[in-house]
């Protein structure tokens, strides 16, 4: 059966809207240890004025919240679910089980083993149950993979992305200029 949310979860703590975007997204934390990672994604989406929520949901001790905000993503106006998640990392896995919604996996490194097996339990996915997955602590490239995927029907974002991308290869270029100077140094 399909739970409904109470109101102020529907939109989350830390909204940030935008004329610009149709569609938000939802960042979903297993815990609050995961927030630097997520501040990543906050960051990017932010400079890209796309809007988003965020929210803890853990897929061990909240199966069933975690369960409603995936089944009722869609319809509270979420257009990507970008999941952050370490050791077991179940979450974005949980979360993609529930919606059809594109869900966005990131690692993050915990005590044992550096991020790999978040890794691995985020990327090995079963058929038919799709998690796109970043590297671990890529919360930048979640969000960037987030907005690539709203940019598919939304021609200001696309442009807002293009000019991001010129704007790193200028930088990567004007580096490039000064470096054999820098050798000398």
């Amino acid at each position: 059966m399909m739970g409904t949310l109470p109101k102020e979860q529907q939109g989350g703590q830390e909204e940030r809207k935008s004329m610009n975007s149709a569609k938000k997204v939802a960042i979903i934390l297993g815990s609050d240890s995961d927030l630097p990672v997520a501040k990543k994604a906050a960051a990017t989406l932010k400079e890209l004025e796309i809007p988003f929520a965020i929210h803890i949901y853990s897929a061990h001790r909240t199966p069933d919240a975690a369960r409603d905000f995936a089944r009722n993503a869609r319809a509270a106006g979420f257009g990507v679910i970008i999941a952050a998640a370490g050791m077991a990392a179940h979450l974005a896995g949980a979360l993609a089980a529930n919606t059809t919604l594109p869900v966005i996996g990131i690692p993050c490194a915990g005590p044992l083993l550096d991020g790999l097996d978040a890794l691995l339990s985020t990327v090995q996915m079963p058929s038919g149950i799709p998690v796109a997955t970043v590297a671990v602590g890529g919360g930048a490239n979640a969000a960037l993979l987030a907005a690539e995927m709203l940019a598919l029907s939304d021609p200001a974002l696309t442009e807002r992305l293009e000019k991001r991308r010129q704007a790193e290869a200028e930088a990567v270029l004007r580096k490039d200029a000064g470096i054999a100077a820098r050798l000398e140094e």
